[in-house]
């Protein structure tokens, strides 16, 4: 079986192919999506007073976002690493259809249903081996809200006073309160920061400082009631892909382990095969207590979240104090066809094509590496699985006019590509064509001769 080639020939550039950006008697008749758009909606992470207007998408397929206008972009980021399967991949929205024939939506308090229970099987298949049990919810920010209440809940239950978190400096885990505490990007938390959680701070495992990364976590544990450490598992999404030592970072685990410190997983972004395993912490021998999933969880398709954890942590909650349960519920937990998608997505990703195509796209991204390492304009290059990064040799704000330029030389020539900063990544689906790949591969490198 083949679950996600396309014959792209189908798509092509075709404004009488494409969805009208309006319908036949409605509102909107005879303007375009970015006025309609413009009158009520209110996008994330945007200045509207001084960004440019948002892009109008109609259609994606596999690798390809299709404009209003007719324009294709190449997806290069995944529409942030969800889409890993390509876009309206016909085994994952063929298996979600059928799916909604006959369960969309069922309250998943005092019920349950073959979606959820399928997918808890598979899952355990593919997650650390001492993760037991898993709880749903809606969002990755909300995955790592509940794995935060997971850690404080699983010392105030037993009767310890620990109500400290600790977290690496620049660590992003989501915009509830909770997870901007333990997120260290200020631009996103600045307004909020005197309404925080405890948090301390350690710096990020590099292998030449993993001993003075120890001594200080000793230190702060001594002197602290830390209940749990919260982490991405050796790379910092939002801080621009920073990638860390897999062995510094398996120590910090032991010593967390040793002093019953709950270890907190954030693989909301590296999880689903992105770093060349499964999971980022196949790559420790020590593995975390919770982990927190979303994103390619449901392959781009619905928005779900997952809490696992493992048998220690789900019993301090077992009790016949109902006070001592877990009381966080979202209305969508468990959704039937997100866990559909879900399952779909787990099946594509074991499988040997899919399998395949990620070895294939490391190889292409360490042949684009060998080819642009010497280049003057180009520092601190850094890989892991299908993920790769590096920076421009220039001095610019992480928000700014110099960013702006980047990301519309890559709008301009077909990619859709987000530069953080002055660091530029690929982060695209595990199915992009060689082709596709070297397009991007060479519009960085006439951006390297631009800028």
């Amino acid at each position: 079986m083949r679950f996600y080639y396309y014959n792209m020939s189908d798509f092509k550039k075709d404004k009488d192919s494409l969805p009208l950006p309006f319908g036949e008697g409605t509102e909107g008749r005879g303007l375009n999506l970015v006025t309609r758009d413009q009158k009520h909606l209110w996008h994330p992470l945007t200045q509207h007073k001084i960004s440019p207007e948002a892009l109008p998408i109609v259609k994606a397929k596999g690798s390809i976002l299709y404009a209003e206008d007719g324009s294709e972009y190449i997806d290069g980021i995944a529409s942030w690493y969800t889409a890993m399967y390509g876009h309206c991949n016909e085994y994952i929205t063929g298996k979600v259809a059928a799916q909604m024939q006959n369960l969309d939506q069922v309250v998943f308090s005092g019920f349950t249903h073959e979606p959820a229970v399928k997918l808890s099987e598979e899952l355990i298949k593919i997650l650390p081996g001492n993760q037991q049990k898993l709880f749903f919810n809606d969002n990755g920010s909300t995955a790592t809200e509940i794995g935060i209440k997971m850690a404080l809940q699983y010392h105030h239950n037993q009767g310890n006073n620990r109500n400290v978190m600790l977290a690496f400096d620049e660590g992003f885990h989501g915009d509830t309160f909770g997870a901007m505490s333990v997120s260290g990007l200020s631009v996103y938390n600045g307004a909020f920061e005197e309404h925080f959680i405890e948090v301390l701070r350690i710096s990020v495992p590099l292998g030449e400082n993993n001993e003075e990364v120890i001594s200080g976590l000793k230190e702060l544990i001594s002197e602290n009631n830390i209940a749990g450490f919260i982490y991405e598992p050796l790379v910092q999404g939002a801080a621009a892909m920073k990638m860390h030592d897999a062995a510094g970072l398996n120590e910090i685990l032991k010593v967390c382990k040793e002093h019953d410190i709950v270890c907190v997983a954030d693989e909301v972004m590296t999880g689903f095969g992105k770093t060349g395993k499964y999971f980022a912490s196949d790559y420790m021998e020590t593995k975390p207590d919770v982990m927190c999933l979303s994103k390619a969880l449901t392959a781009g398709l619905l928005p779900m979240g997952l809490t696992t954890c493992s048998q220690k942590i789900y019993d301090a909650f077992y009790d016949e104090d109902i006070s001592k349960g877990l009381f966080h519920g979202h209305t969508y937990s468990a959704n039937p066809p997100a866990c559909t998608a879900a399952i779909a997505g787990i099946e594509l990703l074991v499988s040997e094509e899919i399998q395949g195509q990620i070895k294939s796209v490391i190889k292409s991204h360490q042949a684009f590496d060998e080819k642009i390492k010497d280049h003057p304009k180009v520092t601190n290059r850094r890989q892991l699985g299908v993920i790769y990064a590096f920076d421009l040799n220039v001095k610019m704000e992480r928000y700014g006019n110099l960013r702006n330029q980047l990301f519309k030389h890559f709008m301009d020539n077909g990619i859709f590509l987000r530069p953080l900063g002055n660091t530029i990544y690929i982060l695209a689906p595990f199915t992009i064509t060689q082709l596709e790949l070297n397009k991007i591969y060479s519009v960085i490198e006439d951006l390297l001769e631009k800028f």
